[in-house]
């Protein structure tokens, strides 16, 4: 039995990242870019290739984010999704969120080949399967949604581990590369006279949103002025009135990077039943590192976050004799109504506001999707994408009854939080624990760090009032109703919350 690692650790972000100075003067430039992932690096580099003017601001580091926590398939095997789109949307759309999905596959393919980039990219077959006969079922179903819409691929009857499958669907020739260099590269050949990158840059609002010439507001109160803003800051920091809050959900997941001494057969995998299981291989240090991933749950609830890590290292045990565990790590996923992304104008009067959220857990396809899709907006292009994923639809069947439940789900947590008994005091934290707590006869959070001191805040999230909960594994403070993320200092690390939480003087 190898133990995990102590703290979370992505091994995407063990390289050597560029680095930018902090915007300290007010600009204009042609666009402005809020994110520094996968979708606002891509953006840069076709505006900027185009003579486009971007700015490109990020709050911390570029590449610390989402980007940098995820399991780095290309794929346009996004789970079960083909049958679901089919029967909701139509074919022609069903076939259009393929062809996007392999569209940016190809993008990214033919962009490796073309800057003969070191960034581990290998093409991998990528399956789906199912361990009971409900799941079965649906993977046929999704089977015979492959063949309407012309997927490569087909049924297998097994998986090269020790897992007994009811059935699995296949797709050809499908991807896998290494994230953070594939984006650094991509970084570090931007044109010097087009593109200009921030970072430790907060972008806190928009002004004259609806006009010609919106404003980018940071937080030191700089004002980037500029003809589009993209704004692909995973969680939208700016609204806008289009209410994203009460249309996505956020999930968290867990990802193990092990190491084993048995030849991995190749291949990615994902398992069709719930909890969720994944599995995939990177190249590490002339071996490889298996990536185990998988444990969703809704940000802010369920059961001790450690417990999900645990979950994945007995699950990784079954299939490999396992001889080390170097890396454990999380990512926070936002889902929308229909499982489709919003990716298009942030709402109908506010058309150079652009806005890309809600790639479930497949943002390498469709983080690039949203880079391809906006820029050919801003350059005045046609993109017959746009439509599909434009943010001001609204699809009765299955997007109401998401939205109900969604929103009854978020004033379930709002009104436990506030009626939550609270037994616990400061000083029964033991070093490097933390819990709700009481002081001063209100409800707070404690942390004691290693070296014995005690970190609390108040517990109330900024964005609208809910309790923040306790995640062990991260050491984070994290609401269950709309997903924000606090470190146990309080600062924002997920939105859509934009303030830190109070921070309490025990005195």
């Amino acid at each position: 039995m190898k133990d995990l690692p102590q703290f979370p650790e992505s091994y995407w972000r063990e390289i050597d990242f560029p680095t930018f100075p902090t915007l300290d003067k007010d600009l204009h430039v042609d666009v402005a870019i809020v994110g520094s992932g996968i979708t606002g690096i891509t953006a840069a580099h076709l505006l900027s290739k185009q003579n486009v003017k971007v700015a490109l601001i990020e709050a911390g580091k570029i590449l610390t984010g989402t980007t940098g926590h995820t399991t780095a398939k290309i794929t346009s095997q996004h789970g079960l999704i083909y049958d679901e789109l089919i029967n909701h949307f139509g074919l022609e759309k069903a076939k259009q969120y393929y062809d996007a999905s392999n569209q940016a596959l190809q993008f990214i393919k033919d962009t490796v080949s073309q800057s003969q980039m070191d960034c581990d990219f290998l093409e991998q077959d990528a399956y789906i399967y199912a361990v009971t006969e409900e799941y079965a079922q649906k993977i046929q179903k999704e089977s015979e949604a492959y063949e309407k819409l012309k997927i490569p691929g087909g049924q297998v009857d097994s998986i090269p581990f020790d897992i007994q499958i009811k059935a699995g669907l296949g797709m050809s020739k499908q991807a896998q590369f290494h994230p953070t260099k594939y984006l650094t590269h991509l970084v570090n050949n931007l044109p010097k006279d087009t593109a200009q990158l921030f970072e430790h840059t907060t972008a806190v609002d928009i002004e004259n949103a609806d006009g010609d010439k919106p404003v980018v507001v940071t937080q030191s109160g700089k004002r980037i002025t500029c003809n589009f803003v993209i704004v692909a800051s995973h969680y939208p920091f700016y609204d806008g009135l289009g209410f994203y809050f009460t249309r996505m959900y956020q999930e968290r997941s867990y990802i193990l990077g092990v190491k084993t001494e048995t030849a991995y057969p190749g291949g990615m995998y994902i398992s069709a039943d719930s909890p969720t299981r994944s599995i995939r291989f990177t190249p590490y240090n002339g071996e490889n590192l298996i990536l185990i991933g998988g444990e969703n749950h809704k940000t802010g609830q369920g059961i001790d976050t450690f417990q999900h890590h645990e979950a994945l290292k007995q699950f990784a045990e079954s299939l490999f004799p396992i001889s080390d565990i170097p890396y454990r790590w999380s990512a926070q996923d936002l889902i929308t109504l229909d499982k489709v992304p919003y990716i298009g104008p942030i709402t109908q009067g506010k058309q150079r506001v652009l806005v890309a959220t809600g790639y479930r857990k497949w943002g390498m396809t469709n983080g690039t999707t949203a880079a391809m899709v906006l820029s050919d907006f801003v350059l005045g292009k046609q993109n017959g994408f746009l439509e599909l994923y434009t943010p001001s639809r609204f699809e009765a069947d299955p997007s109401l009854k998401k939205f109900t439940s969604i929103n009854a789900d978020v004033a379930k947590h709002l009104i436990k939080g506030k009626l939550e008994f609270v037994p616990k005091i400061p000083q029964d934290l033991g070093n490097e624990e933390g819990a709700v707590v009481m002081v001063h006869g209100k409800r707070a959070g404690g942390y004691r760090d290693e070296k014995g001191e005690l970190h609390l805040v108040d517990t109330t999230c900024t964005h609208l009032g809910c309790e923040c909960e306790w995640n062990h594994a991260e050491r984070t403070w994290d609401c269950p109703c709309h997903g924000s993320r606090f470190s146990y200092k309080g600062e924002v690390m997920n939105g859509p919350a934009l303030k830190p939480l109070k921070v309490i003087n025990e005195d």
